[in-house]
C-alpha cells in the first residue's frame, strides 16, 4: 500500500498535509512550554493568531474538534499537547472518530476487553 491510495474515513498525513497544518503544528509544538500553554488559555483567539491559524484551524481548535484539526493538516502527534490543555484523552478522541459519545465509546471498549 503506498501513501497515495486511499482509506476511506481517514487523512493520509502526507507532504501535503504537512504544509496544510504547519502553523498549527508549531503552535501545538509550543505547548511544550508550560508558559505557552497558559498564554493560550488566556487568550486563545490572539495565541492562534499569532502563529497564523487558518480560519479552519482556529474554528478546529475553538470547536475542540481533533478531527477537524487533522483534516486541516494537524499531525496527531502535536496535536495530544492541544487535547491535552482541553481535558481530551486517547479515549475522547477515539469516540470522536466513531462517532461515539465518550461514555458509548468507553463501553465499547470495556466490552471488547471481556
Amino acid at each position: 500500500m503506498t501513501n497515495s491510495q486511499q482509506i476511506p474515513g481517514t487523512t493520509i498525513f502526507n507532504g501535503t498535509e504537512a504544509e496544510k497544518g504547519l502553523a498549527l503544528n508549531k503552535m501545538c509544538f509550543s505547548f511544550n512550554s508550560a508558559d505557552n500553554r497558559a498564554e493560550f488559555l488566556r487568550d486563545q483567539d490572539a495565541y492562534c493568531a499569532k502563529f497564523g491559524l487558518t480560519a479552519e484551524q482556529m474554528a478546529a481548535v475553538k470547536a475542540r474538534d481533533v478531527l477537524a484539526m487533522i483534516a486541516a493538516g494537524g499531525n496527531v502527534y502535536y496535536l495530544a499537547k492541544l487535547a491535552g490543555i482541553f481535558g481530551l484523552n486517547v479515549q475522547d478522541i477515539g469516540a470522536q472518530q466513531t462517532g461515539m459519545s465518550a461514555e458509548a465509546f468507553k463501553a465499547k471498549l470495556k466490552e471488547a476487553g471481556r
